[in-house]
């Protein structure tokens, strides 16, 4: 059968040649790339630990507040939410989450929340409103894999600013302001972060704000961890320190209210200025493309903003730092590893020696042979960019953890240099 795409006088195709679309070929997640090339087994021997995927509920020791799931079942039992909805979210959904997140220097309506499919899928639509292909956005290294994923599908120049793990991982902002020029139309900003736990101070915000204010360009602020950090920190949102940069702030149920499958995101827009007219329209034209989310949940909103107690997060805000705590501790006294204490979220960076181990060249080398021999799953630093790290999630419970660290212990010695 002829498959060539070659056309004739009609200007009619000849025979059959389905592509995929551009977009789709282009649509490439580094996780999935790097670890999908690993491709090695766990040791049959021992119980797999899986330390690599972000969601808290992989293990079942972190359920939802039971007012959360009271919520979603009175959304369903009351028949009222099984339509249609706005597609940027019904109005009392979007006036709780309003509420709930406003704070002295960054105040919200209903008509400054748009309801979106995830955080991830909020990062979407900010990101889309914002570039047109051959345009760039600034993100940064270490970095939540997605962002690139979705810029370089959408035909956007992805750059990248880096992150100073001796310092906390701040930003560099000299680098950040290096990167940028004329056709610069965002900066990703992600505090408290994935993959590194950091959580931002106040003054580094500011002089993030400033570096986009000099050179008049919007910030998108992946908020999905916020008020997820430890009792020596402060949470922060980018919003509330800025009157002069546009934000809009990414953020949803998922991983604060440990929901993270009921896909439930927002976009909350700060625009003192009044600098987003066309993008506020374009954002809510963009809505229609999938109709909004689920409506159930829209249904449930309210009741969980309203009623969820603090007692719920501060619960699992000292379980993550407990485990933070413990394998810092853990991996300190390796000098094949190197880990730096978050401040939030429920990841941890740790960085590798590489000159005290023998037969590992990278991180990505690493993490396989940590699989291979001990049964152990981190992902390696190259999923984020940033090379000669690993990341551990810590959301698992504190004995499984502990079975992990000490693995990763007796992998390391075991893999000791005569320089160790």
């Amino acid at each position: 059968m002829e498959t060539t795409n070659s056309v004739q006088g009609s200007g009619k195709r000849s025979g059959w040649s389905i592509q995929a679309s551009r977009e789709a070929q282009d649509t490439i997640n580094p996780i999935r790339r790097i670890v999908d090339r690993m491709n090695v087994p766990p040791n049959p021997d021992k119980e797999l630990i899986s330390l690599s995927i972000g969601d808290p509920t992989v293990y079942g020791n972190l359920p939802p507040s039971q007012a959360v799931a009271s919520a979603a079942s009175d959304a369903i039992a009351s028949g009222k939410h099984n339509g249609y909805c706005t597609s940027f979210g019904t109005s009392s959904a979007r006036a709780s989450v309003a509420e709930a997140f406003s704070t002295p220097g960054a105040q919200y309506t209903a008509d400054d929340v748009l309801l979106t499919c995830g955080c991830s899928g909020a990062i979407d639509m900010a990101i889309t409103v914002l570039a047109n292909p051959g345009q760039n956005i600034l993100i940064p290294r270490p970095g939540f894999s997605l962002y690139r994923c979705l810029g370089v599908a959408k035909g956007i120049d992805v750059r990248t600013y880096g992150l100073l793990p001796e310092k906390g991982w701040e930003a560099n902002l000299d680098e950040m302001e290096s990167q940028i020029d004329e056709n610069t139309v965002a900066i990703i900003v992600n505090s408290p972060s994935n993959p590194c736990g950091s959580v931002y101070s106040r003054k580094h915000l500011e002089d993030i704000a400033a570096v986009a204010e000099r050179n008049f360009i919007p910030i998108i602020a992946d908020e999905i961890y916020a008020g997820i950090v430890f009792s020596s920190s402060e949470f922060h949102p980018m919003a509330a320190v800025t009157d002069t940069v546009p934000v809009l702030t990414c953020g949803g149920l998922g991983k604060r209210y440990l929901v993270p499958g009921w896909r439930m995101g927002w976009i909350l827009i700060k625009d003192a200025k009044g600098l987003l007219g066309k993008v506020c329209d374009g954002l809510r034209s963009i809505s229609q493309q999938i109709l909004g989310p689920c409506s159930l949940i829209q249904g449930a909103l309210p009741t969980i903003m309203q009623e969820t107690p603090q007692e719920f997060f501060d619960s699992t805000i000292r379980q993550f730092e407990q485990a933070a705590s413990f394998c810092f501790q853990q991996f300190s006294k390796n000098k094949a590893l190197s880990p730096v204490m978050p401040s939030g979220a429920m990841y941890m960076m740790v960085g590798i020696n590489l000159p005290m181990l023998k037969g590992i060249e990278d991180d990505v080398r690493f993490t396989e042979l940590l699989l291979s021999e001990e049964s152990v799953h981190c992902l390696p630093g190259q999923c984020f960019e940033f090379p000669d790290f690993f990341r551990v999630v810590l959301s698992g419970p504190l004995e499984q953890l502990a079975i992990a660290c000490t693995r990763i212990q007796d992998f390391c010695n075991r893999h000791a240099s005569e320089k160790a």
